[in-house]
């Protein structure tokens, strides 16, 4: 602090010893580290207090014969750090060397990342022994895993310190995911992504309270799902859907992009603030479900394209805007696609009010905390309908800021196209503070 140009034998040796183990402390990357450790014998000396190890893809550059190689360097650099936190391991790595890594480190060891599709002579797709390694590792607090088969289940033991587990492209069985979920039974943070499994998947956790399930399901799958101190939920893929202890909910998104989602059973959602419900064919029947469920939520999208059953493309049937909104006094932002869209026209009472004076008309339908509202048009059918709900929710809306009404996709195949588009557009300039055209 007192440097005055001079270097007068001032330099990195002249930092206390406390303070380059921090520092260096900060590296991860074993390049780095390997490049650090050879600038001197002090830094050598601090690899053994690094906290972490991140070996990237690139790691070892070079042809598959050169595996052995890069084997011995993963082991000596996982041996040199005494004192190993986190380790994460990307680049192609031999699984018959993983135990003995894990078993150097268990003491210390608490987050553990590995991509098991870059291992060489991993087991075979319908065995789970290649996960079993991790059983030597008691104290683990965050497991996260690549490419990893659970079609059996892995004898890793009880995992009790274990609160995230990820797992990401796998294919599963219902059992396998069941018994390899009851062996972390204080998990807080679960995410299976991007994984296949059919048939039905069954989790219950005392203590969950962030969840995303990602399944690419071709035939039709159900979750049932019991966690009451559940906050997040995110599902994407079943077909069926069972919540049992939603009380504690706060944010929930189910979408499903290929199929058709039939039931959704999430019991009340008091708590709830964010609500997703996305994908190409509800039944009507699961909609209503959630959104009854959902009185208290404050964030709505709804991107659903279809409803029906079976492999019956339906419309949707008629919503009352009124009843809607008064069943939902304390959405603030409101995001609907075409279809529902489409839907909130249709209904009489909404034609009635609109023939009342304004005046009339504001004290017998309010919207009282809605702000913010984004609406995808696709179609100019009902044009009149449609406009006569967009001026509802600007007159009704009390505390409006904003509403984006989005042209998406409009087949402009006849004139009705260019009429419905020019009433936006006039629509727009008589509410030019509020309204906006994407």
């Amino acid at each position: 602090m007192e440097w005055d140009g001079d270097c007068g034998g001032a330099d990195m040796n002249s930092v206390p010893e406390g303070v380059l183990q921090h520092i260096l402390s900060m590296l991860s990357n074993v390049r780095d580290v390997a490049a650090c450790a050879c600038v001197c014998r002090r830094w050598h000396d601090c690899v053994p207090y690094l906290p972490a190890l991140f070996f990237p893809r690139n790691a070892f550059d070079g042809p598959a014969a050169a595996r052995d190689a890069a084997d011995d360097a993963i082991g000596r650099m996982v041996g040199a750090v005494e004192r190993l936190r986190e380790l994460v391991i990307y680049c192609p790595f031999s699984m018959a060397r993983l135990p003995a890594w894990l078993a150097a480190r268990s003491a210390t060891l608490r987050v553990l990342e590995l991509r098991m599709d870059a291992a060489a002579d991993k087991a075979a797709p319908d065995a789970g022994g290649h996960l079993d390694c991790i059983g030597l590792v008691p104290n683990l607090e965050e497991l996260r895993l690549w490419g990893v088969s659970l079609v059996t289940a892995p004898a890793w033991g009880r995992l009790q310190r274990l609160r995230v587990l990820e797992v990401v492209g796998a294919p599963m069985q219902d059992s396998a995911v069941k018994e390899a979920i009851a062996a972390c039974p204080n998990l807080t943070d679960l995410s299976l992504l991007g994984c296949e499994c059919s048939g039905a998947m069954a989790i219950e956790l005392a203590l969950l309270e962030r969840c995303r399930l990602d399944f690419l399901c071709a035939s039709n799958c159900s979750l049932l799902l019991s966690a009451p101190r559940m906050e997040s939920l995110e599902v994407q893929g079943f077909t069926w859907i069972s919540l049992r202890g939603g009380n504690s909910l706060r944010r929930l998104s189910i979408a499903k992009s290929i199929g058709t989602v039939y039931k959704v059973d999430t019991g009340n959602l008091p708590n709830l603030d964010h609500l997703s419900l996305r994908g190409v064919q509800w039944s009507w029947a699961a909609v209503t479900s959630v959104l009854r469920s959902a009185s208290e939520v404050k964030h709505l999208v709804m991107k659903i394209e279809f409803c029906g059953e079976l492999n019956v493309l339906q419309p949707f049937p008629e919503v009352d805007l009124v009843e809607f909104f008064n069943s939902h006094l304390k959405l603030r932002k409101f995001e609907i696609h075409g279809a529902m869209f489409a839907a909130l026209c249709q209904k009489n009472s909404l034609k009635n009010l609109i023939r009342v004076r304004c005046m009339q008309l504001d004290s017998r339908f309010l919207i009282p905390c809605l702000e913010e509202v984004l609406i995808t048009v696709r179609s100019p059918l009902n044009a009149e309908q449609k406009l006569n709900t967009l001026e509802s929710l600007v007159k009704c809306g009390v505390r409006l800021k904003t509403m984006v009404i989005r042209i998406s996709q409009m087949k402009n195949c006849h004139d009705a196209a260019d009429d419905f588009f020019e009433e936006i557009c006039k629509f727009k300039y008589m509410n030019y503070k509020k309204v906006r055209i994407e």
